[in-house]
């Protein structure tokens, strides 16, 4: 019997078996595709502040960030580069929050980037890019991997038991926002982002990572990478028609070139893969809600609480779930990892903020007619 099965080996899902497999429990993942087969795959995998004016997302990404780069560069330095970053504005709205960043940031603005853009920018050493693919692998290295679909998870007699042959005392759920038939919620609390990197030759030399419509990472040898795209209405489980590569590499390609004027351009790898945003666009993570047990148990006022006690509702044994990370799940999943392992080893509270439960009292409050 396994102490901890997680299923998903994206980078919340190996992030997360990286930190209980440290504190000596016997873990084990599953993923049908394989390590970083999904969204962590096709992520562009920059780190690299949020710019806003404030905000809770904001503040969760750039203390997260913090953590990401001390993280990934003390333990896996192999599979990260550090490079500048030009960030620049993409329209007037955007000019105007870059201002206000600026006047009220701490982090570091640099002075001289490579070239002068005609809009608002900021150029900054906090920065790097992560080998996402090569990353996820570091991070479950040692641990046991099964390359197989979860079709069955069921709770017998204090055991969680998967696919009728696994059994392990916990499972954490890192599956993103792709479909799957082993458990379901009767609410939605995921939506899914299509995303398509690619990496290309050129001859153009490029010695910093620049956003702006698209990022575009510091050249390597002659290849950079351009990505990925934010595409919220494709989805590879429901689209009926399969995805146009080529009208992909073209929409990453045109907007890489309204930034830097890209040469002599050879597309030599694909990513692509769905990545999982929550519908308040803050991350999901913690113990799942047992719905029908928390309606069966809490009275109607419980639900049309301005601020709802999320403690009370009734949790399934030992069942978690870490997702909805968006475009930023390098730059999160060392932060919400610790923050779900030491809730599930030491009990520490998870901020309810980020509490699944959130979303099941605002399903509930349309549920509960009594």
């Amino acid at each position: 019997m396994y102490d901890v099965a997680v299923i998903g080996a994206g980078i919340n899902g190996c992030t997360t078996a990286y930190y209980l497999h440290k504190a000596g429990q016997n873990v084990v993942v599953f993923d049908q595709g394989g390590i970083a087969s999904g969204g962590s795959g096709a992520a562009g995998a920059f780190l690299s502040p949020k710019f806003a004016k404030g905000g809770e997302l904001k503040e969760l990404i750039n203390s997260s960030l913090d953590v990401a780069l001390d993280f990934y560069t003390k333990n896996f330095s192999q599979h990260i580069n550090h490079h500048n970053l030009l960030h620049i504005a993409k329209d007037e709205k955007d000019a105007q929050i870059l201002k206000y960043f600026k006047e009220h940031t701490d982090i570091e603005i640099l002075d001289n980037p490579p070239f002068i853009p005609d809009n608002e920018y900021i150029y900054t050493s906090k920065s790097a890019l992560v080998d996402a693919q090569s990353m996820c692998e570091a991070l479950i290295e040692g641990i046991e991997l099964h390359q197989e679909e979860i079709s069955s998870l069921e709770l017998q007699e204090g055991v969680w038991n998967l696919n009728g042959r696994f059994k392990a005392k916990k499972v954490v759920i890192a599956t993103g926002a792709y479909e799957h038939n082993f458990f379901t919620q009767p609410y939605q609390m995921l939506r899914g982002i299509w995303g398509h990197r690619i990496d290309i030759k050129t001859s153009t030399k490029n010695e910093t990572s620049i956003h702006q419509f698209v990022s575009i990472s510091a050249a390597n040898n002659g290849v950079l990478s351009i990505g990925a795209t934010h595409n919220v209405h494709y989805h590879p489980q429901r689209s009926k028609e399969p995805y146009n590569f080529e009208e992909g590499r073209a929409e990453l390609l045109e907007k890489a070139s309204r930034t830097l004027e890209l040469q002599d351009v050879e597309v030599i790898k694909d990513y692509v893969g769905l990545r999982s945003g929550s519908f308040d666009y803050l991350p999901i993570v913690g113990e799942v809600v047992d719905v029908q047990q928390s309606l069966n148990t809490l009275g109607k006022k419980e639900f049309y609480q301005k601020k709802p006690d999320l403690s009370k509702a009734v949790a399934y044994e030992n069942l978690y779930m870490i997702n909805g990370s968006a475009g930023y799940g390098y730059v999160l999943a060392p932060y919400l990892a610790q923050t779900l392992v030491k809730n599930i080893l030491e009990g520490e509270s998870i901020p309810s903020s980020l509490n699944p439960a959130r979303f099941f009292f605002r399903w509930a409050k349309g549920e509960r007619k009594d």
